[in-house]
């Protein structure tokens, strides 16, 4: 099974990306997953299931120990040939 999540921490800052912004996004750049994209508003990545829970784990715990007050995510099953 694949899965896609997408993910946003906050409180935002338009200055200068929080430490629970840069935690979160580091967890998900060394995760083994493909397809990651990393904005200044919203966060995606995907890959195979236990890859992405994996990492959805790690994230929350990285980000709210650094700051992060919310942690908004959503995870979806994809098709394999779907993007």
């Amino acid at each position: 099974m694949r899965l896609r999540v997408e993910f946003t921490t906050e409180p935002f800052d338009l200055d200068e990306a929080p430490a629970h912004a840069l935690a979160a996004r580091e967890v998900i750049q060394v995760a083994e997953l493909d397809a990651v994209d990393v904005g200044p508003f919203g966060n995606t990545a995907e890959g195979g299931a236990d890859a992405v829970l994996t990492a959805v784990d790690a994230l929350l715990r990285r980000s709210l120990d650094a700051g992060a007050t919310r942690v908004s995510l959503q995870v979806n099953v994809i098709g394999e040939g779907e993007k």
